[in-house]
């Protein structure tokens, strides 16, 4: 088991969540890096990676459940894929900073989100750790834990 498994190990649904978007932060950190030395295969490189992760946070959304948040959620990953594509295609790193500072706004959101252990009972079950999968059934709620709700449903 590598670093990185083994700091997740114990880690709810929610927490993942948190881990995706500080490897999102991570990735554009490392877009805007490039942006700045020029470097337009680590720039493409680093981009496709945070997309990736954009897009599989997208692909998990239940708007159909989750209601406006769960919108709202998805019309924020649409900004953040389009602000991020502009960056790269432009070379910014002041635009790629923009978008860091988008997301890790959201991120803290989840930050929130994640002390609360009612919030875990909302995630999809891919996204809950297998001890969750095993206790209680989930909730179906349009209701907002803490404050956000990610629209999932298990």
């Amino acid at each position: 088991m590598n670093y990185q498994e083994q700091a997740l190990s114990g880690a709810t649904g929610v927490e993942l969540i948190v881990a995706l978007y500080d490897g999102w932060i991570r990735f554009l950190y490392r877009a805007a890096a490039a942006c700045e030395a020029d470097d337009v295969i680590e720039r493409r490189y680093a981009v496709k990676r945070a997309l990736d992760i954009l897009m599989y946070l997208e692909a998990r959304l239940r708007p159909d459940i989750g209601g406006e948040p769960a919108k709202a959620l998805s019309d924020f990953y649409a900004a953040m894929f389009t602000m991020t594509l502009e960056a790269s295609h432009s070379g910014s790193a002041e635009e790629m900073q923009k978008v860091i500072a988008c997301v890790r706004n959201v991120k803290e959101a989840w930050v929130v989100v994640a002390k609360d252990p009612a919030a875990n009972r909302a995630l999809p079950r891919e996204l809950r750790t297998s001890s969750e999968r095993r206790g209680a059934p989930a909730i179906v709620s349009q209701q907002p834990v803490a404050g956000v709700s990610a629209g999932w449903s298990a």
